[in-house]
């Protein structure tokens, strides 16, 4: 028989859910100063627990993330969910601490999303819009678009040709990029990657502007793809040594005009961010956009149209959300997510859910430590 469900437990239920909220939303400031305001979200206590001096033996802050091992067990939190919290203290902690490792995406992918969802086999063709700019991308009719997942095999590529220096890169194997991405190092993500590889290597992209006038239209436009040349060693998993791992190395060459891209635009993002919202191309196309986004506002903030012509709809990949109010629902939720991640975000949706208004981050960016010149 399966057990009732009584009021007590639907009243446990619901704490539970109160307190993991809780620390979601912990408030920003010195992460490594809050175990005492962390213990008091799980407290059974209703008093409120102000940190406690520390003794002078203390020889340092405790981490959250020591706390958040010690305390998440204890309310039955679920092995995923317990994942994802520690993965949103450690961000928040190294944004804090000025630790965050950085991993570099292509503008035009910034600006306008690939597919979240694998798109019709017939569909060779998927375009977006982010104001003047435009972002098309024609398939190979074998392989079809790239979509979901895919979108990290930019970012791995961006980063290693800005880290190497070229646009020709070379990495070991497939299990560095699963490492990079804190992706399992299993058959099925291995034959994931394969594929988005061909996707990726089978693809062109237009990109460009389009302004209009009284009297005159302007057209800018790119045609590239990705890749020159691909070679990727499928192999059995056995090492090699010396001389033969060389030559067993896989490389990938850059075509010209996407490494131009992408070391003239280089947007830097975190790669704990990409890592924990690997899994979710939605909530990580809207954080990317919206960290870009506010960073190149300097005084007046931003007012963007949720659905409609120029809207949010137009820019990223959430095509199969047609319904306006249920795309509106998705923003305002993806939103609260964001925060999570990245509390000092100043961005809100309006009370008719019409409109998102996104304010300068300059003050308290997502990114906070940059390696390289940032250049928009």
């Amino acid at each position: 028989m399966r057990p009732q469900t009584g009021p007590q437990n639907e009243g446990k239920a619901d704490v539970r859910r109160k307190q993991l909220n809780q620390i979601l939303l912990l408030e920003t400031g010195s992460l490594s100063y809050q175990s005492g305001a962390f213990l008091a979200h799980f407290s059974h206590s209703t008093e409120l627990c102000s940190e406690p001096p520390r003794p002078a033996s203390n020889p340092g802050p405790v981490p959250i993330a020591t706390v958040a091992n010690a305390v998440l067990p204890s309310i039955r939190v679920t092995k995923r969910r317990m994942k994802q919290v520690k993965s949103i203290l450690l961000i928040r902690e190294q944004r804090d601490n000025g630790t965050q490792e950085l991993a570099f995406q292509a503008r035009p992918f910034v600006l306008c999303g690939l597919p979240l969802r694998r798109p019709s086999p017939t569909q060779l063709s998927y375009m977006r819009r982010n104001g003047r700019f435009f972002l098309q991308i024609v398939a190979h009719p074998q392989y079809g678009l790239p979509f979901g997942q895919d979108r990290l095999l930019p970012i791995w590529l961006a980063t290693l040709a800005l880290w190497q220096k070229s646009r020709e890169v070379h990495f070991h194997s497939a299990a560095q990029m699963l490492d990079f991405f804190h992706l399992p190092k299993d058959g099925y993500h291995y034959r994931r990657l394969v594929e988005a590889f061909q996707r990726v290597f089978g693809a062109t992209i237009f990109f460009g502007t389009e302004e209009h006038s009284a009297a005159n239209k302007l057209l800018d436009w790119t045609r590239f793809h990705f890749l020159d040349r691909m070679k990727l060693w499928c192999g059995t998993g056995v090492r090699s040594s010396g001389a033969e791992a060389k030559s067993h190395d896989n490389v990938i060459t850059l075509s010209e005009l996407f490494y131009n891209e992408i070391d003239r635009h280089r947007i830097p993002v975190e790669r704990e961010v990409v890592a924990s919202l690997a899994h979710a191309p939605g909530i990580l196309d809207f954080y990317l956009w919206l960290a870009w986004k506010s960073w190149t506002l300097r005084s007046a903030p931003g007012r963007i149209p949720i659905v409609g012509p120029g809207g949010l709809c137009d820019q990223l990949g959430a095509v199969p959300y047609s319904s306006p109010r249920r795309f509106r629902h998705l923003i305002v939720e993806w939103l609260a997510k964001v925060k999570a991640y990245w509390p000092e975000c100043r961005a809100f949706v309006t009370s008719d859910r019409c409109f998102l208004v996104v304010h300068s981050s300059r003050k308290s960016p997502a990114v906070r430590v940059i390696d390289v010149p940032l250049v928009l």
